[in-house]
């Protein structure tokens, strides 16, 4: 049947694309287009869409010019996870009809302060991240270990000019990288390639190489920063003979002096369990406590090596001092390019307007649910409002009630007492009692533009 003249309209899809399509600067749905303004003409009240894990409404502004959309609205807070409201905050025009928002759940400041989280609490969220970020900024400075001449930085007066060497070194390293070091250069060109098609393909080409290398340029310069301070934490210690003062084996000599101080052995038992067991019973002690005093292999391999030169190290060698370096300098990276990345996200999501998903996703917030109904009232005209729920129980129990409820006849949920089998393990955060109407408005049957809007 075809729609009458005085018959009101409700159209449907499945995402916002009045939305995406001023985000990302776009235009979609033609079909849908052609639908409203060509056939429609003024009749479709409202456009309802999900996707958006958020809940927004923009009601149309009165003017003189003609009026294809009364609403448009957006539910999808039924999703796995949270989406933004602020980024959306500045849409006001379709089809050259002028809108304003009416109504946010969350608002947009609750929007912009959970945003802030992704600085806050991506590391929290996300541990996981830690083990390739780790990775990642030992493979970047892989090639830069050890750092010798670094007497320079210690011997300035001032802390001014501490800071001029402090950087003036990191800026050097940095060359050096690009200059010599195979390793870490083809690290960091990989990474500025990821970094880059990790920015949503609708950005033009040159934006996206412009924030590829700022994001890469931010993690570069930590990693060759935390490198440096590693290097220098190293360094002090062994000038204060804290660190590389009798080989590799000094908690293993210190163990030997007390034991034979305090546990003297006048039958010569440790020696001959030695030759009982072939010289392992002291050499697992040995290189045992030697594994357990990464510091100091650390440090001895280090001035090893700026002695004599890598050269002078065998593969064995090598491989060790590689992996106790790693253990801290993970250890020192991580928080940082959990932080990093976490800023590149609020950075975006604020200013950049791109990775709004990447950005909520990464929160894994399942709070703010809402769900959206409508009233068909007496006089013909429709009234719609928005339930929403701020805190999701993470705990639920069965409903005693609920199965104590005669099950004949057979009721509709909404029509039983206690229509769900199942409640929240505490009273207070039970959505039966935290239930709320965030939005409420009616559109009239007859008259286009009344708009009853809250």
């Amino acid at each position: 049947e075809k729609v009458g003249d005085n018959d009101s309209v409700i159209i449907m899809t499945h995402e916002p694309n009045w939305l995406l399509d001023w985000y990302w600067n776009d235009v979609t749905g033609n079909n849908i287009t052609y639908l409203i303004r060509d056939h429609l003409k003024g009749r479709c009240k409202l456009r309802m869409a999900g996707d958006l894990h958020n809940y927004m409404r923009h009601s149309f502004v009165p003017s003189d010019k003609p009026v294809y959309v009364q609403h448009l609205l957006v539910n999808g807070c039924g999703g796995a996870f949270l989406h933004p409201t602020h980024a959306f905050r500045n849409f006001n025009k379709l089809y050259g009809t002028s809108y304003e928002s009416k109504a946010s759940y969350p608002s947009f400041e609750d929007s912009s302060r959970i945003a802030l989280g992704n600085i806050l609490k991506f590391r929290k969220k996300n541990w996981q991240f830690d083990f390739i970020g780790g990775i990642i900024y030992f493979v970047l400075t892989f090639s830069m270990f050890p750092q010798c001449e670094l007497g320079h930085i210690l011997q300035d007066d001032t802390f001014s000019g501490h800071l001029r060497s402090f950087f003036s070194t990191v800026w050097d390293a940095f060359m050096y990288m690009l200059g010599h070091s195979h390793v870490s250069s083809a690290s960091a060109l990989l990474l500025l390639i990821a970094a880059i098609m990790f920015v949503p393909s609708k950005v033009s080409r040159k934006r996206r190489a412009i924030i590829g290398i700022l994001h890469v340029a931010a993690h570069l310069s930590a990693a060759l920063i935390l490198m440096l301070l590693l290097e220098l934490g190293v360094e002090t210690c062994i000038r204060h003979k804290l660190l590389a003062t009798s080989g590799y084996h000094t908690l293993y000599e210190w163990y030997r002096s007390v034991e034979s101080e305090h546990f003297p052995d006048p039958t010569g038992l440790r020696a001959r369990i030695e030759q009982w067991t072939f010289g392992l019973y002291p050499a697992c002690i040995k290189y045992l406590m030697s594994a357990f005093d990464v510091p100091e292999v650390m440090a001895v391999t280090r001035n090893n090596i700026c002695k004599k030169n890598m050269d002078s190290l065998s593969r064995g060698g090598d491989v060790i001092y590689y992996a106790s370096v790693f253990l801290y300098f993970w250890v020192f990276s991580t928080p940082v390019v959990s932080l990093i990345f976490g800023s590149y996200l609020y950075i975006c999501i604020n200013w950049l307007h791109i990775h709004f998903d990447e950005a909520f996703s990464s929160l894994r917030i399942a709070n703010y649910k809402a769900f959206t109904r409508f009233h068909i009232l007496h006089n013909g005209d429709l009234e719609v409002f928005t339930l929403a729920v701020d805190k999701v129980p993470k705990e639920w129990k069965l409903d005693p009630n609920w199965d104590g409820e005669p099950k004949q006849p057979v009721q509709l949920s909404h029509l039983r007492k206690f229509p769900s089998k199942w409640r929240a393990t505490s009273s207070q955060q039970d959505p039966g009692s935290t239930v709320r109407i965030v939005d409420q408005f009616v559109i009239r049957q007859t008259d286009q533009e009344a708009v009853n809007g809250q």
